[in-house]
């Protein structure tokens, strides 16, 4: 059994490469992917070799945490049957290409543990559960603090801003979102997209970074209220710092998000199913996954191309 997936060489050297499967076990499933995702923080970093050491780092490897398809083999102990939609959050099934995070292939193999079976009706548009989560699990401090205080501040309206401030505005809260480039300020639905030299406020009690840039924190400390918080939900490349007076002024206390966990996923799946958590007009850009290159490259160069996708129908 074989695969078409997308492989990095190396730093910006991209290929479509036909890779070997293992034979699944009695917990393992097997599944056709229609659509993945691509990443324009982490998986930019791989891209352009900026990517600071992590768990299973190196080349040649298969990127992707934003796959959806359907399954083809389900083992005994998988807990899915044939048929079934799921998403993938990735898949480490190459043999000696290493998987990270492994789900732009046309056919994963996986531990049935690992997905979470989603409704048909999403298509292309369950791949965005991923960022979802990610969202959650920065507002709902992944279980590990009494109280959150949500974002009235979101800086950065990619997908994941945007996700931020659906459910900030789901929660009653009325977020602002600052926003560089011009191209990406509009498509807010129901809080205002801000360029920062336009907005005088310096009284934000919760201030969510999610541009990944690593020199923001002293422009964001300035805007805190005294013990006001900055959640860092982007993924950074270089080394943060910051000027200590004025934190220690304000009392700024500063935390990081981690990657989503199972239970976030299953949230924003119920919200999504139930229609109070909308996916749409977050995917902007289509290729046919025989196009990846071309894909990258407008994912990572095209300031208009929130969300991109690869389509894996056809490809054998």
């Amino acid at each position: 059994m074989k695969t078409l997936a997308v492989v990095l060489q190396q730093p910006e050297r991209l290929l479509l490469e036909r890779l070997p499967l293992p034979e699944p076990g009695d917990d393992d499933i097997v599944v056709d992917i229609d659509y993945s995702g691509i990443s324009t923080g982490t998986e930019r970093l791989l891209f352009n070799g900026r990517m600071p050491h992590f768990p299973g780092m190196g080349y040649p490897l298969v990127p992707g945490y934003e796959s959806v398809g359907r399954v083809v083999h389900a083992g005994s102990r998988s807990g899915h049957v044939v048929g079934e939609t799921v998403f993938v959050p990735g898949a480490r099934c190459y043999g000696e290409v290493r998987g990270l995070f492994g789900g732009t292939a046309s056919r994963v193999v996986t531990a049935g543990s690992r997905v979470v079976p989603v409704s048909e009706r999403l298509g292309e548009r369950a791949v965005l559960l991923a960022l979802a989560a990610t969202a959650y699990h920065a507002v709902s401090g992944g279980g590990l603090r009494p109280a959150v205080a949500p974002p009235d501040l979101i800086v950065g309206h990619g997908v994941l801003g945007r996700l931020l401030a659906r459910m900030t505005v789901l929660a009653g809260g009325q977020p602002v979102v600052w926003e560089r480039n011009a191209e990406r300020a509009g498509g807010a639905e129901g809080y205002a997209v801000l360029h920062p030299d336009e907005d005088p406020r310096r009284d934000y009690r919760s201030i969510y970074d999610v541009s990944g840039d690593a020199t923001v924190l002293d422009s964001l400390i300035s805007r805190l209220v005294p013990g006001g918080e900055i959640v860092l939900a982007g993924f950074y490349s270089e080394p943060l710092s910051f000027s200590f007076p004025p934190a220690f002024m304000r009392e700024a206390q500063i935390r990081a998000a981690a990657e989503w966990k199972r239970p976030d996923m299953l949230a924003v799946k119920h919200l999504v199913d139930t229609k109070v958590l909308s996916l749409d007009g977050l995917i902007t850009h289509r290729e046919p996954a025989t196009q990846a290159e071309r894909a990258y490259r407008t994912a990572f160069g095209d300031a208009a191309c929130l969300k991109m996708v690869l389509d894996w129908r056809g490809c054998a």
